[in-house]
């Protein structure tokens, strides 16, 4: 990675994370946020709580979670749901929802001011990304303690990329600790490495999306290299950190031999043993619509994907592997 990369993957995740703020104000300080998901059974052991920072550096093809990759919230319309009263065309403080030829059009105009939302009686419009206090968060996710403690789960930090948000994630990580709450961390690795040094020894389980070994067609296909990724990897299992690696089958893209026999080659290389492969879905279509965005064509050849996600697993488990598909429970 370049210094003028360093310094911008530095600035944008605001990685000073000091210290010397005082812990109340850690728990008030706001992060943003765009889901949180109860009773989830794949993003780690147990049944957890999954909860959804926004922001990511990477812009993967195949993201199902479109939603979370901006830093900033954004108005998601359901067209579906619009019954054309025209109550957020009226609200819509810069003019930036028009009624063109019976339909309804947002504008580049909008802003997710969050004004037509409120003024939309039938719920056809939805901001993604909200801004809450650690402490807000903690509140909510209490409330699922009971299952946790009989099913042995807790709470996972999902994305975007909760590793963008460290210092809110840090206040988090904190409040979980304090109340004996097991932590995972969903992460794509692409963070400053005193980000992940910082915060690794609160977090309880790594689980880190590894896509691409080939280093141009990483970029490719995620917008950035892998080589910052794939450092953060070696240096969390090099401090023996519990590392769990998620594998996106996406056929046409990364479920080739050569990809498959580098990440076992790595993986026996570092001792990390457990391997979860995820299926590709094409479940995140509708939000790129809602968002105003164009998905990428990926012909993922749906026919065959459980066949060639069981023959990569019959691979990975030939050469000693923990393998589960569709994420870990």
């Amino acid at each position: 990675m370049t210094s003028v990369t360093a310094k911008i993957v530095s600035l944008a995740q605001n990685t000073i994370l000091d210290r010397t703020v005082p812990a109340k104000e850690r728990t008030t300080s706001p992060g943003l946020i765009f889901n949180i998901m109860r009773f989830s059974l794949h993003d780690g052991p147990g049944i957890r709580t999954t909860v959804f920072l926004k922001g990511c550096p990477l812009s993967c093809w195949w993201c199902h979670n479109p939603e979370g990759r901006n830093s900033k919230p954004e108005l998601m319309f359901f067209e579906g749901r619009c019954v054309r009263s025209g109550e957020c065309v009226k609200a819509c403080p810069r003019g930036a929802t028009v009624v063109e030829n019976g339909a309804v059009r947002i504008t580049d105009a909008c802003r997710a001011c969050g004004v037509c939302v409120d003024a939309c009686a039938a719920g056809a419009r939805e901001l993604a990304g909200r801004s809450v206090s650690a402490q807000e968060v903690i509140d909510e996710i209490e409330k699922d303690r009971l299952f946790w403690e009989e099913a042995g789960g807790g709470v996972t930090f999902s994305g975007g990329e909760p590793l963008f948000q460290p210092r809110f994630l840090e206040a988090l990580l904190d409040a979980c600790r304090e109340r004996d709450i097991h932590t995972a961390v969903e992460t794509c690795g692409y963070a400053s490495r005193r980000v992940v040094l910082r915060l690794a020894p609160k977090i309880d389980l790594f689980l880190i999306d590894l896509k691409l070994l080939d280093p141009a067609k990483h970029r490719i296909h995620t917008g950035r290299g892998n080589g910052l990724i794939l450092s953060n990897i070696r240096a969390l299992a090099g401090a023996g950190r519990d590392v769990i690696i998620r594998y996106p089958v996406i056929p046409g893209i990364n479920a080739d031999e050569e990809n498959v026999r580098q990440m076992i080659q790595l993986l026996k290389e570092l001792q990390l043993r457990r391997v979860d492969l995820l299926p590709y879905h094409s479940t995140g279509a509708e939000k790129y619509r809602r968002l105003r965005l164009l998905p990428r064509e990926i012909d993922c050849e749906a026919g065959r994907l459980p066949s060639v996600v069981e023959q990569i697993a019959s691979r990975f488990r030939e050469q000693g592997f923990a393998v589960t598909i569709g994420g870990s429970s």
